[in-house]
């Protein structure tokens, strides 16, 4: 929310403020709650691909894990700034991270090896040139959508013939952390005014950017889970300390 104080970075430029009083803290961040909310989608997505080098999945799980990070930098950059051009940097890598998800999800059953990798790195290439030259508002949240209900067919595939317990748990705690970060989005978004009179803002629209980060966890966690099953990698759902879930597999030495 503007609030006339000065800036490092000038007028705001994004199509786009937030429920959060602007430059409160410092002149170098528009945005506080909504820039360090992203911080623990970059320490999960760290420890993830931490994960997948360590125990050598397949590289597409550490480009998954990266594009996370990269996803959680462009934000904190839109959000510390309101600049029209730090605001593709968290937009475009939102549809770069969903046809990431799309080829882990769909190419196991692909049968034309190279032709799903050729197509979605030419799409998301246009997309982010397009996305460059024109303002998207309605357009992107469509597109969006649409990118993430490609998916849905897939991962509840993926869930009904998992057996494993844990791992199932994994695919509810991604459903339950969508929803619960929907909902802060949408208040957020459209009860502003009412959350602006209270005498304590709840920040909805970090606390999407804290379930999201947990939401892209356990994404992540419960795919590798099930492309370890499918490669027969003998996979079990451990946990980090005792809390944080993670993908443990023993893979069949060969001679």
């Amino acid at each position: 929310m503007a609030d006339g104080i000065s800036s490092f970075w000038g007028p705001v430029t994004s199509s786009h403020e937030w429920c959060e009083k602007n430059y409160v803290f410092s002149s170098y961040v528009a945005e506080f709650y909504n820039t360090i909310s992203n911080i623990p989608c970059i320490v999960l997505a760290l420890f993830g691909l931490l994960s997948s080098l360590l125990q050598r999945f397949e590289k597409r799980f550490s480009v998954l894990h990266l594009s996370n990070m990269a996803l959680a930098i462009g934000s904190m950059m839109y959000h510390a700034t309101l600049q029209h051009v730090q605001q593709q940097s968290d937009e475009t890598p939102m549809v770069w991270e969903m046809l990431l998800y799309i080829y882990i999800l769909y190419s196991p059953d692909w049968h034309y090896r190279s032709t799903m990798p050729t197509f979605l790195f030419l799409y998301g290439i246009s997309f982010a040139v397009l996305h460059s030259i024109i303002r998207f508002d309605i357009g992107f949240k469509i597109h969006y959508v649409m990118l993430c209900v490609l998916c849905i067919p897939r991962v509840y595939k993926y869930y009904i013939y998992t057996q494993d317990i844990p791992a199932k748990r994994l695919a509810k705690f991604y459903v339950a952390t969508l929803l619960l970060g929907s909902l802060c989005w949408l208040a957020d978004r459209f009860y502003c005014n009412q959350i602006s009179g209270w005498s304590i803002n709840l920040q909805g629209h970090a606390m999407w950017h804290v379930f999201m980060g947990f939401n892209s966890y356990f994404a992540n966690t419960f795919l590798m889970f099930c492309r370890a099953q499918q490669r027969e990698w003998s996979p079990e759902v451990v946990h980090f300390m005792g809390v944080l879930p993670y993908v443990r597999i023993k893979k069949l030495k060969t001679h």
